[in-house]
């Protein structure tokens, strides 16, 4: 009988269709991550954008108030420095946080690697005891 959702074969196993239902769910969550990552990376960026454009026609805005008002608008040599120091630790600050938000992602990236490859290895030792297990409650033939 073919499922009429999905048009393979139905299965009445109670594990063969959990893993059937499983299957399709999760390649179907795999194809929205890759989507809503882009969209969401995309949003981040016209974000940045827009927020620089806002900054910069402010600005522009203000010098030419500044310029037609006939006021001054330099800064002493000391307020130039510590404005241009500030931002020269803003900068260095923001680098060492996306180093270290890459690296928390790239160790949990490995945790749960290394959590996969232990699912499996104590999977395959519970299907070892089980079946011993279950090997030694069985009646023995003679041979």
């Amino acid at each position: 009988m073919l499922s009429e959702k999905t048009g393979k074969p139905e299965t009445r196993e109670i594990y063969a269709a959990y893993r059937q239902n499983l299957n399709r769910y999760f390649e179907e969550v795999e194809k929205n991550v890759t989507q809503c990552m882009d969209a969401v990376s995309q949003l981040q960026q016209e974000f940045v954008v827009t927020c620089k454009n806002v900054l910069d026609n402010t600005m522009t805005f203000q010098q030419e108030m500044i310029t037609k008002s006939g006021l001054g608008s330099n800064l002493p040599q000391s307020y130039l420095k510590s404005i241009n120091d500030a931002t020269d630790e803003f900068v260095k600050n923001n680098a060492l946080q996306n180093k270290a938000v890459i690296t928390v992602i790239d160790a949990t990236r490995q945790n749960i690697k290394t959590f996969q490859d232990n699912l499996k290895a104590f999977t395959s030792m519970d299907t070892s005891i089980v079946q011993s297990w279950f090997s030694s409650w069985k009646p023995a033939r003679n041979q």
